[in-house]
Formats: C-alpha cells, sequence, structure tokens
C-alpha cells in the first residue's frame, strides 16, 4: 500500500460573490444615488430604474416596486406632505445614518489603522496607551504603570538569581500615551464653481463631510464636529442636513468662513483645535460693515486676498491650525494658498477630487495633537 502523502500549496478557485440579499444589493447602490442627487428620492429612483434597464439588476422575483416597498416597510422612507399641501417621499433619519456609515467604510475602509484608540499625542504623559519604551521608575509614579517583567528582569541581572532582590532602582515604568480630545470645523466651498466644468465637486465634498461625522461620533464621541458651508456668506449646517447639501449661485466668502470658525471654536473647551477648508476656487467675495457685498471673480483681488491673509494670522494667534485641501492645480491660486498656509503656519494639500477623504482622515488621525507631558 502506498501511504497517504500530505500536500501542501495553493487551491485556485473560481471567486464567488457574497451571497446577500436582492434589497441589499439594491440598497447599496441606491444609497449612492440619494447622496448624488442631495435627497431627492423620486431623482434617485428614476435613475435605479434607468441602472436596471441597462444592467438587469432586477428579475420577476425581486422588483424596483419591490424594493420601494421593503424600503417602506424597514423604515428607510416615509410620506410627508410639504407646507403646500404636496405629497411626496421622504428618506429618514435611518437612511441618512446608513448613508453616513457607507461614507466611512469606501473612505475610512482604505486607509492601514495603526490600532484602536483615541488620538494619541507625540509625548508620553499619563495614559493608557502603550508605546513599548520604558524608563526608570520616579518618585510619585503609579505602581500599575510598573512593568513586573522588565522589572524583574533587571533585578536577576543586578543581583543574580541565588541572591534575588528587587529594589527601588530596578523598577521600570513603561511609557504611555495620552489620549486628548480634538474640537474641529469642517468647512465645505458651496460657491457656484463646485459643479462647473463639468466636474461634480460637491457630492465628493459632503461624502468626505459624513464619512468624518460618523467616525467622530462613533469612534472619538469625546471630539466635536462643527460643519460650515460658505459662499457669499457663512453658516453651520447640522449633520443630518448633509445629505441634502446643494451648491449655490455664490461667489466665496473664505473670510466669513473662517470668521464663524474660529468663533465656533473660541467656545469649546478642548484644548486642540483645528479647521478644515475644502475648496476649488479663489476667494471672491466679501461683507462690508454695511451690510453691501463687494465681489470680484476676475484674478485675486488684493482686498480680498488680504483680509483672508489676515484672518489666516488670527487663528495662528488663538493656536488653530488650518489645513486647506485645495481641490484645483491653477498656479495662481496654489500661490495664494502657500501664502495663506504661511500665514497661519498651518498646512496645505493640491489634490484633485481622488484621494481627497483618506487625506483628510489621515490627517485627522495622525496630525493634530498637542504635546502634553506626563
Amino acid at each position: 500500500m502506498k501511504k497517504n502523502k500530505i500536500r501542501k500549496g495553493f487551491v485556485f478557485k473560481t471567486y464567488e460573490a457574497e451571497n446577500i440579499s436582492p434589497f441589499e444589493k439594491l440598497f447599496e447602490i441606491f444609497k449612492e444615488l440619494i447622496t448624488h442627487t442631495s435627497g431627492d428620492f423620486d431623482e434617485a429612483i428614476d435613475w435605479l430604474r434607468s441602472l436596471d434597464v441597462e444592467y438587469k439588476l432586477t428579475d420577476e422575483n425581486y422588483t424596483i416596486d419591490d424594493f420601494v416597498e421593503d424600503l417602506k416597510k424597514k423604515g428607510y422612507i416615509k410620506e410627508e406632505i410639504d407646507g403646500n399641501g404636496v405629497g411626496g417621499t421622504k428618506i429618514t433619519a435611518k437612511t441618512e445614518r446608513a448613508i453616513r456609515q457607507q461614507a466611512l467604510n469606501h473612505i475610512f475602509g482604505k486607509i492601514k489603522r495603526s490600532g484602536a484608540g483615541n488620538h494619541k499625542s507625540k509625548s508620553p504623559g499619563i495614559g493608557d496607551e502603550h508605546t513599548g519604551d520604558f524608563r526608570a521608575y520616579q518618585f510619585g509614579d503609579s505602581l500599575d504603570k510598573v512593568s513586573m517583567t522588565e522589572s524583574i528582569r533587571n533585578a536577576q541581572v543586578n543581583n543574580g538569581i541565588n541572591d534575588f532582590n528587587l529594589t527601588e532602582n530596578d523598577l521600570v515604568v513603561e511609557e504611555t500615551l495620552h489620549k486628548s480630545q480634538m474640537s474641529t470645523v469642517l468647512m465645505i466651498d458651496i460657491s457656484h464653481s463646485m459643479i462647473l466644468y463639468g466636474e461634480d465637486r460637491i457630492t465628493p465634498a459632503k461624502k468626505v463631510a459624513m464619512a468624518l461625522a460618523e467616525l467622530i461620533t462613533t469612534r472619538y464621541p469625546k471630539d466635536t464636529l462643527d460643519i460650515i458651508v460658505f459662499g457669499n456668506d457663512a453658516w453651520s449646517i447640522k449633520i443630518k442636513d448633509l445629505p441634502y447639501l446643494q451648491v449655490g449661485p455664490y461667489h466665496t466668502n473664505t473670510v466669513a468662513g473662517l470668521n464663524l470658525a474660529m468663533d465656533l471654536l473660541r467656545r469649546k473647551r478642548n484644548t486642540n483645535k483645528q479647521i478644515f477648508m475644502i475648496t476649488d476656487g479663489k476667494p471672491s467675495c466679501l461683507r462690508l460693515p454695511d451690510g453691501q457685498y463687494y465681489k470680484n471673480s476676475n484674478g485675486l483681488d488684493k482686498y480680498i486676498v488680504n483680509k483672508c491673509y489676515a484672518m489666516a494670522q488670527q487663528a495662528r494667534k488663538l493656536h488653530i491650525p488650518i489645513t486647506t485641501f485645495m481641490i484645483a492645480q491653477d498656479p495662481y491660486l496654489m500661490q495664494f494658498v502657500r501664502a495663506f498656509t504661511q500665514a497661519n503656519q498651518g498646512k496645505a494639500f493640491y489634490t484633485g477630487l481622488k484621494g481627497l477623504g483618506e487625506m483628510i482622515f489621515e490627517d485627522y488621525e495622525t496630525n493634530r495633537k498637542k504635546r502634553i507631558k506626563g
């Protein structure tokens, strides 16, 4: 008889897609469409029907009408009557949360995580995130921070195994990182240029905002996030309003956005504060003391630009770094951003739409900690 041999190696099989229900398959597409249509259910369903015709997403066993009925049963949509007595179908808070979660998965899922925990400062202190570094025990150190393994090893080295004796000089403490809190303001440009030239720039910005909001509320609940939109003026919006955000016929009043952002951050108790600004255009508008608007879209207006630099310097004095994500590659705009960043001592990223979310998330995760000594 031949002995049975254990074979080692790789087995290659044809890829089999994950078995998901027809509803789940359509719901993933629906969440993407409802984001692009700024919460317009009817338009999203029209797009879904068009895709169904082209790509055969459904069959006679489960149709788009069945999907809509399931959305109602599961609480993702509801019938509402507006102030004019006109009825219509609207998405619910449950759908808004699902959209934010999808945005988080799409963006944050692409980033290599370094481990669980809250924000880490760059200096050792009193905390519970171990660094792997050790130092000699000092009077006042908490006993639960003493590394017994390393301390016993020191005692064996210093006193020998036969005459084992653990002294204070043998004790070592493992360094830890202090977990700190952060207050962030995210500024989103909603001027008309965000949809010019056949490029949809507002939808990626919305997705980043929704994902960041979901990350902070679920993973960093002690952090705060305020979201500001700015056109001719600037105003705050709530997280639940993000899916419905649209571009308006506005110029770009960067000064108004920065002024509101700093006003919000002044009220926060957290030591660590920052501003993220997503924009694709040059500042082209100011509101004068008399309430009139000063607008100039031709090039970089020195009066408007100097006001922006002054705001950047003011934020620097308040220890509020500004990180600018410029969704444009025009050389003269990049020159303005460089000068603006220098005035604030902040950071700038010149990027297209691809990779915007990953950049913001990595910066949020790694580059905003105040140095804290234990």
